[in-house]
């Protein structure tokens, strides 16, 4: 089988060939009906505003048709006054209108960005594996950027240009039938150049799009390892991967660009093109007085307003095409289906004790691999338990199960003799404390982090959780304080995963000091491959082949020179 090279993990584009789907934008209707008073309001505004800018070309014609050869200075300057007010009424209108979509472009951004972040919150840790985060994170921001756009002011201006276009029409035709007729006879040119490039245009902008995604999730995984590269000397092998998704957006950039900077000068040709043909035969019926040099001007100046609609429609139109694929991106995430969620009637777990037992549990990541296969036992109240054996064996998986971050094959998992899939996951999760090997720090005072487990957490049990992990001492030393993360300072089951892999063996036993302080009173599950930290364990389990093969304490398995035995000696 051919291997995938690494720089071409990163060049899988999304497929974002969905066609105009009305389902996902009546689905979307749900967001902007909430906002629909305001935005009758702002189309209101705007389509108010749109006749008074129209009403400038009349009042042009009847200053040179009428007022000028006059001589009426009190008519001209009443005219001047009306052209004044027109052009303000229009500004004031649509600047309003602008401020009123802002808003609630916003506040559907702020809506539907919610509702995805936390469906994203309540998605199996198997989602996240699956996918690159960047392309996640793309989803949450541009994604919803430019739909939520095109939800609010897309709408607004789509309905706008079509009245605005109907507006014109009937302006034009009132103000000089004969001249009208030639401006229209530019709309079939005018069609088969847009039908023709908007295809290419859309086709261009969508391949634009998923490079930016491809580059974005490369970026974000290389922000997050740095440390890694660093590591293991992949400088350059990484700049060039980086050099290639920017080169990749590069080059489709400027193609699509190619296209979007083809479209204004084809429709000024024709603009002109047609504009061209009103001085024609505007001039020619005005030498034989059928025409007036008012009424050139003013449907001069209605042409040229013709065309802005009708190229404003095909930009929304592709806007709206390319934003459907977006959308169905956005609703495919929000329909993840939330695999891990409260039971219909879950009950409160209560106060746990710390009684933790398993019933033949079987469990896999994958259908037909399991990790672990009909795994029985039973832990008392205030009991450590440590759990040894090889790399991949599913010691991680035996704790993760408990916390209930995947569902069960078959079998249970009872806590104080609760079923933990009839629970609620909340209060199960609350009295957790589990500590990794790689902590995850969030942005914030170390006091911010330390209560992430428990928001009620006072100063004292702060101060005092922190102490117990041996961190005060270097908590109090840093400028500002507390710049540190621990786990919930008082809970009922502890899992340390490697907790104390990553520091040296001096730090370690003073944390062990800590720790074995923390760990009387509570059931704990600790994984250590060191195994000299686990020595005092009330029950050491060894997992291997998907089950437990040997379980006693220390002393037991060492007598038995098993499994056990050869790997503590091993480490001697």
């Amino acid at each position: 089988m051919a291997k995938t090279h690494p720089r071409n993990t990163y060049r899988v584009d999304e497929t974002l060939e969905e066609p105009f789907n009305l389902r996902h934008l009546l689905r979307a209707g749900s967001y902007i009906k909430k906002y629909g008073k305001k935005m009758i309001l702002a189309l209101t505004l705007s389509i108010f505003g749109a006749m008074a800018a129209l009403c400038a070309p009349k009042i042009t014609k009847e200053a040179l048709d009428v007022v000028i050869p006059a001589k009426d200075k009190a008519g001209l300057n009443r005219l001047l006054l009306l052209l004044i007010l027109a052009y303000g009424v229009s500004i004031l209108f649509f600047t309003i209108r602008q401020h009123i979509m802002e808003r609630t472009s916003q506040d559907i951004v702020y809506d539907i960005r919610k509702d995805l972040f936390a469906h994203l919150q309540k998605l199996p840790f198997q989602y996240y594996g699956d996918r690159p985060h960047g392309k996640i994170l793309i989803r949450v921001v541009n994604y919803v950027n430019s739909v939520c756009d095109m939800l609010s002011n897309g709408l607004i201006n789509a309905i706008l240009e079509i009245i605005n276009l109907i507006f014109i029409v009937i302006f034009m035709f009132t103000t000089d039938v004969k001249l009208s007729l030639v401006v229209i006879t530019g709309v079939p040119v005018l069609a088969v150049f847009l039908f023709w490039i908007k295809a290419h245009q859309r086709k261009a902008w969508r391949l634009v799009s998923n490079k930016n995604s491809n580059l974005n999730a490369y970026l974000q995984e290389n922000i997050v390892g740095a440390k890694i590269t660093q590591i293991f000397a992949r400088e350059e092998e990484n700049a060039a991967i980086f050099e290639d998704l920017s080169n990749d957006c590069r080059k489709t950039w400027m193609g699509a660009v190619r296209y979007t900077n083809s479209v204004w000068p084809g429709i000024d040709s024709i603009s002109v093109f047609v504009r061209g043909a009103i001085l024609v035969v505007g001039l020619l019926l005005f030498v034989e007085g059928q025409e007036t040099l008012g009424a050139i001007v003013a449907i001069s100046s209605y042409a040229s307003r013709f065309w802005q609609p009708i190229m404003n429609l095909g930009n929304i139109f592709n806007n709206f095409i390319n934003n459907m694929a977006y959308l169905e991106r956005i609703f495919e995430t929000i329909d993840e289906p939330v695999e891990i969620k409260d039971k219909e009637g879950a009950t409160d777990i209560g106060r746990i004790k710390g009684e933790v037992e398993f019933q033949h549990v079987s469990f896999s990541y994958e259908e037909g691999k399991e990790v672990l296969h009909d795994v029985s036992f039973k832990v008392t109240p205030g009991q450590s338990i440590a759990l040894v054996g090889p790399t991949g064996a599913g010691k991680s998986t035996i704790v993760s199960l408990i916390s209930r971050f995947y569902n069960l094959d078959s079998g249970k998992i009872l806590i104080d003799g609760q079923d933990i899939s009839e629970v609620t996951l909340r209060s199960l999760r609350s009295q957790m404390g589990i500590m990794l090997q790689d902590s995850f720090i969030f942005s914030g005072t170390v006091e911010d982090n330390i209560r992430y487990g428990k928001l009620d957490a006072t100063s004292e049990e702060i101060q005092k959780a922190s102490v117990t992990v041996c961190a005060d001492a270097f908590i109090s030393k840093m400028q500002k304080g507390y710049q540190t993360e621990v786990k919930e300072p008082d809970p009922a089951l502890l899992v340390l995963d490697e907790a104390t892999s990553s520091i040296d063996v001096q730090t370690e036993r003073a944390l062990q000091k800590g720790l074995d302080a923390m760990l009387k009173g509570r059931t704990s599950f600790i994984i250590a491959h060191r195994l000299s930290t686990i020595k005092n364990c009330d029950q050491i389990m060894y997992i291997d082949h998907g089950g437990i093969t040997e379980a006693g304490t220390h002393e037991e398995l060492m007598a038995k020179k098993g499994q056990y035995y050869h790997l503590y000696m091993s480490q001697l």
